[in-house]
């Protein structure tokens, strides 16, 4: 599947001007290349960094299928058509397909960073807010306000609802959902979960497990699953973050990211 793309800085040199290879950026459920924007830029500065819109997601592609093992590959196509290896920053849904696709497609990276989550199956579906969004009346919607008043009935936290609403578009007419929901829901339990590695040997690159302090997602009995998959491993916490760490603490997210993938 090609997924869209969105990318900063020069062009892909294979690291050659800057001895940086390039950066992929990999969203979580309900996100998009657009939320890592700030970002992205800013990291830009010295290395090409590519966010792409996950399957189902975004302006990619919609499929029946949303797998770990199809994300993964939906990676490797990016990685392959701009040039390997690159480094690896994958949050929550997004973390879980670069940790799939690192453990089996190694030689398409070299550093790996995990955004607030871990190579384990979690129990919270999130098809409550898929439901939350199907039932929001789009044919009449005229501002974002609006949809954020009426969203508010099943969501209480602002915060989440600003956050979903970035998928919404209300140019289109009428307004729809940049999201597949049907199919989202209907692959929930698989993106809650962790698929069977199998006989997959570990990843021997750099990584770095970056959480939230505020987050539940990453837990000190989840450490021995992570050393087993990822010999390597890092760790390090923002403070005053929870699980949407990069756009509650961009800044500080931004150096630690930096710090890693320059000195690591």
């Amino acid at each position: 599947m090609r997924l869209n793309t969105v990318p900063h800085g020069a062009p892909h040199d294979g690291g050659a001007a800057t001895g940086r290879p390039a950066l992929l950026i990999a969203h979580g459920l309900f996100g998009s290349a657009r939320n890592w924007g700030v970002i992205a830029k800013r990291l830009s500065d010295d290395r090409q960094v590519l966010a792409v819109d996950m399957r189902n997601h975004g302006d990619s592609p919609w499929a029946d299928m949303h797998d770990y093992a199809g994300m993964a590959d939906d990676l490797a196509r990016v990685i392959e058509a701009q040039g390997a290896p690159v480094d690896l920053l994958g949050h929550s849904m997004g973390g879980k397909a670069a940790m799939v696709l690192a453990l089996t497609r190694p030689d398409l990276l070299r550093r790996l960073v995990v955004a607030d989550i871990a190579p384990v199956a979690y129990g919270h579906s999130q098809n409550h807010l898929i439901t939350a969004m199907q039932s929001l009346p789009l044919a009449d919607l005229n501002t974002r306000a609006d949809a954020d008043a009426r969203l508010a009935a099943q969501v209480d936290d602002p915060g989440v609802r600003a956050f979903l609403l970035q998928s919404l578009d209300l140019r289109s007419q009428p307004p729809r959902w940049r999201l597949n929901l049907s199919v989202l829901a209907d692959q929930m339990p698989g993106i809650i979960g962790w698929p069977d590695m199998g006989a997959a040997p570990p990843f021997d690159g750099a990584t770095l497990f970056l959480t939230g302090a505020r987050s539940d997602y990453v837990r000190a009995e989840h450490r021995a699953a992570i050393r087993a998959h990822f010999p390597r491993a890092r760790f390090a916490s923002l403070p005053n973050a929870g699980h949407w760490l990069h756009a509650e603490s961009p800044r500080a997210f931004e150096q630690t990211v930096r710090v890693f993938l320059d000195h690591a």
